[in-house]
């Protein structure tokens, strides 16, 4: 990918009031992006999007993030897709169950929009 293109993220979000913050912070970041409101069609949007970061909630209608995170990182094609994990259960073992399962970082909502562009920028840069 050329140094100047845009980084691409995709949200997995069912709660619209959510789903519009995250896009208001994407666009400002300059991050092409897309959203997907249910589980379901989730994995078939990321092997066609290849996104350079997936921001996942975890309590999503059909299939749940967990189950979305370890099916990426068990497909080879997907392994190097970098994963936020979104909770409103914040608790330790929500964040070791995720971590676990290969996510790349986990952040509890409610969120201040300043963490969240910390953390993207933090997976982001890593994966540069």
């Amino acid at each position: 990918m050329a140094e100047d293109a845009p980084r691409r993220v995709l949200i997995v979000e069912d709660e619209d009031n959510i789903a519009l913050a995250l896009d208001f912070l994407m666009g400002r970041e300059g991050f092409d992006h897309a959203r997907i409101s249910t589980g379901a069609g989730a994995l078939d949007l990321i092997r066609e999007m290849r996104p350079d970061l997936v921001l996942l909630d975890i309590m999503l209608p059909e299939v749940s993030g967990y189950e979305i995170c370890e099916a990426m990182r068990t497909d080879p094609d997907l392994r190097g897709v970098k994963i936020l994990l979104m909770t409103a259960r914040g608790s330790s073992v929500e964040r070791r169950k995720g971590l676990a399962l290969g996510a790349d970082g986990f952040i509890a909502k409610p969120f201040e929009l300043k963490e969240l562009r910390a953390e993207l920028h933090r997976l982001l840069d890593e994966a540069a």
